[in-house]
């Protein structure tokens, strides 16, 4: 946070201010201590000790409300990890401070109480009642006063100045007042306090007078709160809901989902708000879609490319996405398998035809030769899948979908990796091998199976799939390779299409 000293003070000096104003706005508001002289017996002992001792008095309330002031110097002598969140706070870290004053000054008005009754023995209940009851309206008053002051400041002049990229709840320790807090806050200062505040009154003259008031001004009185409570929760839901709402959303598209939708259907600001909302997720989502669309155009175009290198391998990347596909299927079909995501499938799926993206940093005398590699053409040849997965890395450097990148950079890498650990590049054994790359193992080796090659004719379906079965547990992973054999009457119909 870039923010002086001199700035530091200059604005907290400035809220210290108003809250020192708005205190003594307080004390201009009638308390136990302008009842009367023409009162009780007891209310007469009180107010009489309290004239003798005037100066005393004033002296420790002085002490009392000076606390708080001390404490909102230290709030921001702090260091530098602790000055974001707290000059964040302020506002409402200095309305609490503001009102500790008051909850103090009853303390010492208690205190005051006790000697009183020691001393001259009177029932100070009735003041102690008169005296709560005015300190907590004051509490509040301060409190939601204060707080509507200082964070109008706050938000007009302090916050865009200092935050102007905003993201504040990403700030650590933030408080941040919910339209519940706020609701409440509005409903203590324009309903709450002035009934309150006739109420204490009432119970004042009551209190020093003993006048007799009927009950059913009292109930009145109740009835006024609690339909004001009842107004309170109404109006908060009213806002609040479409708002949590309207987050949660966001959120989701934060994910990456655009599919979110904002569940509010209303006529007033919140509803056009909503519809706002879902008719640009709309947009996101097609423009979303566009250029996955393209993405894979590019990915398979790139594939084709190194196909069309390769003389003995046209068509594979068509099969061998397809037989992934149904064997994906056949996966989730199955008891053991069926927790697989379907982003999972869908992406294993997708990055399918990447897998051999790598042969394009083959050299054309050894991609194309027509006969068996030697050994150094073959090591030459293995390179291909280390290669695939820098490739694929880099060509989806930029896309936001992380589980996608990291199957398709499996896939590319790990796809001639064997079960009993024979094969290449990394020497990978068992369950270590991906669960993509152990699924694209088997159609790339199907299809090389029951496909032409120049070095070789296509095998029958019962030859290719006996000697797969025959490297159950050396090749191929030994449980995955029962279910592959259950998609033999799919692959049958998918490669008669070809």
């Amino acid at each position: 946070m870039d923010i002086t000293k001199r700035e530091k003070a200059k604005f907290s000096l400035c809220y210290g201010i108003i809250i020192a104003l708005i205190n003594y706005l307080g004390f201009l508001l009638p308390g136990t201590g302008n009842v009367p002289i023409d009162t009780t017996d007891d209310w007469n002992v009180w107010l009489s000790f309290m004239d003798e001792n005037t100066l005393l008095i004033n002296s420790l309330t002085a002490v009392v409300f000076f606390v708080p002031a001390l404490i909102c110097v230290l709030y921001i002598k702090c260091d530098e990890k602790k000055l974001a969140r707290r000059m964040i706070n302020l506002p409402l870290a200095y309305s609490i401070f503001g009102s500790l004053g008051w909850i103090l000054s009853f303390f010492l008005e208690a205190g005051t109480l006790l000697v009183v009754r020691i001393r001259f023995s009177v029932n100070v209940f009735s003041i102690a009642f008169t005296s709560f009851m005015y300190i907590f309206q004051e509490g509040l008053f301060i409190f939601a006063l204060a707080f509507l002051v200082l964070d109008s400041i706050h938000r007009r002049f302090f916050l865009p100045k200092y935050f102007p990229e905003g993201k504040l709840g990403k700030i650590s320790g933030t408080k941040n007042p919910s339209i519940n807090f706020l609701s409440v806050i509005f409903y203590i200062s324009i309903g709450f306090f002035p009934v309150f505040f006739l109420t204490s009154t009432l119970v004042n003259v009551i209190s020093a007078y003993g006048v007799t008031v009927d009950n059913a001004v009292f109930i009145l009185i109740g009835f006024i709160v609690v339909f004001g409570i009842i107004l309170l929760v109404i109006f908060t839901g009213t806002i609040s809901a479409p708002l949590r709402k309207l987050k949660a959303a966001a959120m989701e598209v934060e994910k990456g989902n655009y599919e979110a939708h904002c569940n509010v259907v209303s006529n007033d600001t919140f509803g056009d708000l909503a519809d706002t909302f879902n008719d640009m997720i709309v947009s996101l989502n097609q423009k979303s879609q566009k250029i996955v669309a393209i993405q894979d155009s590019v990915i398979r175009g790139m594939a084709v490319m190194v196909e069309s290198r390769d003389n003995s391998t046209g068509g594979h990347i068509n099969r061998t996405s397809d037989c992934v596909k149904v064997f994906v299927e056949k996966l989730r079909r199955t008891e053991a398998y069926s927790g697989l995501s379907e982003s999972f499938c869908r992406n294993v799926i997708k990055a399918a035809p990447m897998h051999d993206l790598g042969k394009i940093a083959v050299d054309d005398a050894v991609l194309r030769k027509p006969g068996k590699f030697t050994d150094e053409e073959y090591a030459i040849m293995k390179c291909h899948s280390s290669e695939g997965a820098r490739i694929v890395e880099n060509v989806l450097n930029e896309v936001d979908d992380e589980e996608f990148k990291k199957i398709a950079i499996n896939v590319a890498h790990y796809h001639h990796e064997k079960w009993n650990g024979s094969g290449y590049p990394a020497g990978l054994s068992g369950e270590s091998i991906p669960l993509e790359a152990r699924i694209m193992a088997f159609a790339d080796v199907f299809d090389a199976l029951v496909s032409k090659r120049c070095y070789k004719d296509s095998f029958t379906f019962d030859k290719a799939f006996s000697i797969m079965e025959e490297s159950f547990g050396s090749h191929f992973d030994p449980e995955l390779g029962k279910i592959f054999l259950e998609c033999r009457a799919d692959l049958q119909e998918l490669y008669s299409k070809y």
